[in-house]
């Protein structure tokens, strides 16, 4: 049976700049065999998720585009949430994503990338919690304790000590970062997106470690202006 995470990194693959995949290019994408990647093509293109074209090439179904917009109904903050997204994009030349939770579990519900990004757009779904800005924002202002620490690098945190230190200074600071604590060479800036009282989402951008920490107070103060601006108009 192909796993929820295996099928959420497939349908992640597919985006604006590759909106088609052979079974092939996306066998070497994904780092399996040819017969395993047409297996899982083949399963969700049975379950309506995806379609496959005349060239026997595979896009994404309508029927995903359906559900979407039955799922974002029921958010009255999502519309000015997505522009906002896309704002930070332009704005800080990076990818910029918004994540929130089902449950216990980090989502990244939208990311979009600015042509001169200097990371690809990732292809993670479901995200760690202590292990990324966005997690940290999530679990902070829902109160949540992880259950576990996810181990991604040398600098993730790993004991109740250094969660509860980091709690408190995302509490203080209003925003989060990641310093190559999810993936190594790479940082993820967030903060809170509120709709009335309620932390609803966290938002924020993700560029190379080299980058954010040659300009970090500059994309600090550029995401913060953003953010602050939007939901003031709100």
């Amino acid at each position: 049976m192909l796993s929820l995470q295996k099928a959420a990194s497939i349908l992640g693959a597919f985006s604006a700049e590759q909106p088609e995949w052979g079974v092939r290019a996306l066998a070497a994408h994904l780092g399996v065999p040819r017969a395993t990647a047409h297996a899982y093509l083949a399963g969700l293109t049975e379950a309506g998720f995806l379609r496959r074209t005349p060239a026997g090439r595979y896009r994404l179904s309508w029927h995903i585009a359906e559900m979407g917009a039955q799922l974002t109904a029921a958010l009255p903050w999502f519309p000015a949430a997505r522009a906002l997204i896309t704002r930070l994009a332009f704005g800080v030349r990076a990818v910029a994503f918004l994540c929130i939770l089902e449950g216990e579990e980090v989502v990244c519900a939208i990311r979009e990338r600015h042509p001169d990004a200097d990371i690809d757009l990732p292809l993670d779904i479901y995200l760690p919690a202590t292990a990324t800005a966005s997690g940290k924002i999530l679990y902070t202002h829902a109160d949540i304790q992880p259950r576990e620490f996810s181990a991604c690098t040398e600098s993730s945190i790993t004991t109740p000590d250094e969660w509860r230190t980091e709690v408190a200074r995302v509490r203080r600071r209003g925003y989060a970062y990641s310093i190559e604590e999810w993936v190594e060479g790479q940082c993820t800036l967030g903060v809170p997106y509120r709709h009335g009282d309620q932390v609803v989402a966290a938002i924020g951008v993700q560029m190379s470690a080299e980058r954010y920490l040659r300009e970090e107070r500059l994309v600090r103060e550029h995401v913060l202006g953003i953010v602050r601006e939007a939901q003031e108009l709100l």
